[in-house]
């Protein structure tokens, strides 16, 4: 993976009804990744996209598909998913009894495999896995919705899971879910973040193309 960072528009935030749209206006930015929540209504209190709806959304992103499961026995699906298009798959460690088996599964299934971390979950927990890891992502918000507020506690979660990585030489990517904004994103970068995960910032400003540009421009 890229030493870039990256900013990943959260198409949960996107408008449903003009879905292809909203794609089409992430292709054409300055966009590195699409990130894409799938909840099941059982792991966090909300359902969002499906199986038909993320097969309809692949065949027309032109970036990487970046795809969080927020969902229960995601074992069961990671075959499924990677037939529908996913590039990353993230699985959260809570949902996960068999983290290393999950995670070998994800990477056999030719996807760069992640884990995610609620905002009550320390990251010393991943000291044993974290270099099977391609991405670890920390939740900054309570996972569910979007247009939560930031969680401060994230930027010294982010500084001592970069101290994690570079004790066990891992090039793991640290990815940043929930009320990023301009006004936290060079911090979070400072911290050790290599991926921002923006949805409502995006696409509930007036102009979410240029608003994708201002958060790449910090990332340079």
């Amino acid at each position: 993976m890229s030493t870039a960072k990256l900013i990943a528009p959260s198409l949960l935030a996107a408008d449903f009804a003009n879905l292809q749209r909203d794609i089409e206006l992430v292709n054409n930015s300055e966009a590195d990744w699409f990130h894409i929540d799938i909840m099941d209504g059982v792991f966090v209190p909300n359902i969002s996209f499906g199986m038909p709806v993320l097969k309809a959304i692949t065949k027309h992103t032109q970036k990487v598909n970046d795809v969080h499961l927020m969902i229960v026995n995601p074992d069961q699906y990671i075959t499924t998913f990677a037939q529908l298009g996913a590039h990353n798959l993230t699985v959260h460690y809570e949902a996960c009894t068999h983290l290393h088996r999950t995670i070998q599964a994800i990477k056999a299934a030719g996807m760069k495999a992640g884990v995610a971390l609620n905002p009550h979950t320390p990251v010393n927990l991943l000291q044993d896995i974290i270099s099977d890891l391609d991405i670890v992502l920390i939740m900054s918000v309570n996972p569910g919705f979007g247009g939560q507020s930031f969680i401060e506690n994230t930027y010294r979660k982010v500084s001592t899971l970069k101290e994690l990585i570079v004790s066990k030489n891992a090039n793991t990517l640290i990815e940043i879910d929930g009320g990023v904004n301009t006004a936290n994103a060079t911090k979070l970068l400072d911290a050790g973040a290599d991926v921002l995960v923006a949805g409502s910032f995006v696409f509930n400003s007036s102009d979410p193309v240029n608003t994708i540009a201002n958060l790449k421009q910090l990332c340079l």
